[in-house]
């Protein structure tokens, strides 16, 4: 048995939001010290830590990363940081494959990297890494997520992950003040951001893509029932499987939300924040993780690849070297009631399972 609840209990027990995880980063680079890898720390001028164990023989570098981050979450009034998505799971994970796999000697050839990514909830921790030269030498790279329990159910894993690309479009609308009494005279910005949200709601691409792009927020307040209001912000989130179909979704949003604006005179600042690309999976990875999927739970284990709406950072990595090889699985660990959700809980009984999978793929790369 390996470290791997000894790792999660402590590092739950302190959780910290993206860019803030100096505990966690502190621990887990100390850990993999003391396994005899070699740590570089604050990678990318944040928390990212890197963990090399060179075999000294050629061969490929095989890098296993996992998140750090837990989420910002206002429970009973009070702002707290809680692991609600299950960043301490992976890291524990990844730290106790990465034990193991140096306790057994398994690393014959190439080399192990392990990378401990900040910020993925904030969509800019693997940015960070990418920025301090995380992949430069990477060949393959291979991450994981637990699952929610109607979508994977302990004893089970997904052998490709098929995220979105997922990003905010934020509109600052400017219109003309007034008095209520005299609308006419003004230009009022509630009116053109109704305007601008029919419009996205008119959008229509190929049915057979997935998309969707849906208000989210909208502020805005003149301080008085009374008067037209002159600024405004609205939010879209927008989301797509493909890459190319958000490349299409975000210009006919920027036209449709420009245009919606104008039919009542007013005018539109854009910018897309929190962009995060589409999942882009390498055959090859996926066929070794469903192999080592089915030798470690056994052949009724392994699920059939799975999409989702939802948005993984770790996408930032084969966007920005398209040589990477890069492989993504899904582990069923009865997480309830759901992702995100103040309260989930899983069993932690199953991130034994993740850390042997993790090992055998490290010794069918590097063995």
């Amino acid at each position: 048995m390996s470290n791997v609840l000894k790792h999660y209990e402590h590092l739950h027990a302190i959780p910290e939001i993206g860019f803030e995880e100096v505990k966690t980063s502190a621990y887990l680079a100390e850990r993999l010290e003391e396994a005899g890898f070699k740590v570089t720390r604050n990678v990318g001028g944040a928390t990212g830590v890197i963990g090399i164990y060179e075999s000294g023989e050629p061969g490929p570098t095989l890098a296993l990363r996992a998140d750090m981050d837990a989420l910002g979450h206002v429970i009973d009034g009070v702002r707290c940081a809680r692991h609600t998505c299950g960043h301490d799971a992976h890291s524990s994970m990844v730290l106790s494959a990465a034990e193991e796999t140096i306790k057994n000697r398994a690393v014959k050839k190439g080399r192990l990297k392990i990378l401990f990514q900040p910020a993925e909830e904030l969509g800019a921790g693997a940015l960070s890494m990418i920025k301090g030269g995380a992949i430069d030498d990477v060949d393959m790279i291979l991450g994981l997520h637990i699952r929610p329990e109607e979508e994977c159910s302990k004893g089970h894993a997904i052998p490709a992950m098929l995220y979105s690309a997922s990003i905010t479009l934020a509109a600052t609308i400017s219109g003309k003040p007034a008095h209520g009494a005299r609308p006419h005279l003004g230009i009022n910005v509630i009116d053109a951001a109704a305007a601008a949200i029919n419009a996205v709601n008119a959008i229509h691409l190929n049915p057979n893509l997935s998309y969707s792009a849906k208000a989210t927020r909208f502020l805005c307040d003149s301080g008085v029932t009374n008067a037209i209001p002159a600024e405004a912000q609205v939010f879209w989130d927008m989301r797509a499987a493909k890459n190319d179909t958000m490349d299409i979704l975000k210009e006919k949003v920027a036209a449709a939300v420009t245009a919606g604006v104008a039919t009542v005179g007013a005018s539109v600042k854009l910018d897309f924040i929190k962009g995060i690309p589409a999942a882009e999976l390498d055959d090859e990875m996926t066929a070794l993780l469903a192999a080592s999927i089915t030798e470690v739970m056994g052949e009724g284990a392994l699920l059939e690849p799975f999409s989702t709406a939802g948005g993984e950072d770790f996408f930032y990595y084969p966007r920005h070297k398209p040589s990477i090889k890069a492989g993504f699985f899904g582990l069923g660990v009865n997480a309830a009631p759901g992702l995100h959700h103040p309260d989930m809980h899983f069993d932690t009984d199953a991130l034994e399972t993740g850390v042997d999978v993790l090992q055998d793929v490290v010794k069918k790369v590097l063995g």
